[in-house]
């Protein structure tokens, strides 16, 4: 039977929403700051040949590919936003998972409003050091690298040195940490979750051209007819599964028992524990691509043609290659491991059954503690190994039919399992975000006109 806000959710109109003045102004806050970081992903760094940068960047494969759709083409422009979110994203994992095994960050974090401040002011210095890091790496790598105009190799960099390592590390680490100030800001004054919307943006704007090129291919005859219908309907079913599997719960009944207060007795009362099907989210797929792609990354990076080391580079960059047997079997272990790493970091059976218990609320068939421990830690298991097939499949399937198919590996980025699960799963919680500001809303309005607010009933 649905809840009460789930009827009331069923029963919103565009009338409702013509009246959620603060829900439109949230709404244009989030796209205005969206506007602003697409405008970023277009304004070069300084000291670089754009021409020469483009041809050295369509020679190159592995984790750009996957880093310029998240960063919505800035890399591949090399722009002030081309290292995007994703220091802030790893350097939050790194906090979370540091919480679980430094005894004095999980105090923190049990600290409540204050220590959670604390936590993400680590989190942000970390995000510092991680950018600065990356941004000399990327500064060293565009040094070493030329691209070919008008049919003449030509340097990246036009003037190599300090000055340019200096001022390309302050640009991306400056640009990172704008981005990560306006995620902060779309969550506080917008909707959703704003460093989830920036990715699902960058992502967004490299769907229609994607497409596009896809059609093209087809036109020209590099695709059959039958295969792009195949891949669109890929696209669609494994849209329609991730949705369905996204919001699927194994619910575990609990009760509690009958209390006494004063002279009344009050009946025990049931509710349920819910337990998502996919606990670990987008994370798996996105460590595991970074994780496997990082070597053929560096191959491409550091191998001098020529060299002894550069055969050596070579063979691992074509035995990870996209599309090779290799690539998929580490590819699916991988998000495997992760789903089962990350959803015990996030979620602890025996802190929820201690939890239970202090509330008086129990498992029917089992004692509180141990016994209620080991039945969630039983349930969560199986239903994360699931969720961890489902992750698996959703992101190797689109792969799979894509290297088959002969689509080049940027149209497989974005046409791939990653990137639908990620779009998907952002669009459901901003749009359950809406949802849940129009039920605020229409309470509001109930309890205005029934002056519960304590005011002067009219006469």
């Amino acid at each position: 039977m649905a809840s009460a806000a789930e009827q009331l959710a069923a029963n919103l109109s565009w009338s409702s929403f013509s009246k959620a003045e603060e829900l439109k102004k949230r709404i244009l806050f989030t796209i205005g700051a969206l506007i602003v970081y697409r405008l970023g992903t277009f304004i070069p760094l300084p000291g670089i040949n754009p021409g020469a940068f483009a041809e050295a960047f369509n020679s190159q494969g592995g984790i750009l590919v996957q880093l310029n759709l998240f960063a919505g083409g800035a890399v591949e422009r090399m722009a002030i936003f081309a290292l995007n979110v994703m220091p802030y994203i790893s350097a939050s994992i790194i906090m979370q998972l540091m919480s679980s095994v430094d005894k004095r960050l999980e105090a923190l974090k049990k600290e409540g409003e204050q220590g959670r401040k604390q936590i993400n002011q680590y989190t942000r210095y970390l995000t510092v050091l991680l950018a600065a890091v990356q941004a000399y790496g990327i500064a060293l790598g565009l040094e070493g690298s030329t691209g070919t105009v008008n049919g003449v190799a030509t340097p990246v960099v036009s003037d190599p040195g300090w000055f340019f390592r200096l001022s390309t590390v302050i640009t991306l680490v400056g640009g990172t940490m704008f981005l990560m100030w306006l995620g902060e800001q779309i969550t506080a004054r917008g909707v959703g979750n704003g460093v989830s919307l920036i990715i699902f943006a960058g992502i967004v704007a490299a769907l229609p051209t994607a497409l596009a090129q896809l059609f093209t291919l087809a036109e020209q005859g590099t695709i059959s007819t039958g295969i792009l219908l195949m891949l669109l309907l890929v696209m669609v079913i494994a849209i329609v599964v991730i949705v369905f599997m996204e919001r699927a719960q194994r619910r575990l009944l609990i009760q509690y028992p009958k209390r006494q207060v004063g002279n009344r007795m009050f009946q025990g009362d049931s509710s349920h524990l819910p337990l998502k099907l996919n606990s670990a989210g987008v994370i798996p797929p996105i460590f595991a691509s970074s994780l496997l792609l990082l070597p053929v990354t560096a191959a491409n990076f550091s191998a001098a043609p020529g060299s002894g080391s550069a055969d050596w580079l070579q063979a691992v960059t074509a035995a990870l290659g996209y599309g090779q047997p290799l690539h998929m079997v580490l590819y699916a272990t991988l998000i495997i491991f992760f789903c089962f790493f990350y959803t015990a970091v996030v979620f602890n059976p025996a802190e929820t059954a201690d939890n239970l218990r202090k509330y008086g609320g129990f498992l029917p068939g089992y004692r509180p503690g141990a016994q209620t421990t080991a039945r969630i830690d039983y349930v969560l298991t199986r239903i994360t190994v699931t969720g961890a097939i489902y992750l698996a499949l959703v992101c190797l399937l689109p792969e799979v039919m894509i290297s088959y198919a002969g689509v080049p590996p940027s149209f497989g980025a974005v046409l791939g399992g990653t990137s639908l699960l990620i779009a998907v799963s952002v669009t459901m919680d901003t749009v359950s975000q809406i949802q849940s500001h129009l039920v605020a809303q229409q309470y509001e309005g109930l309890i205005k006109k029934s002056n519960l607010r304590g005011g002067k009933p009219r006469r």
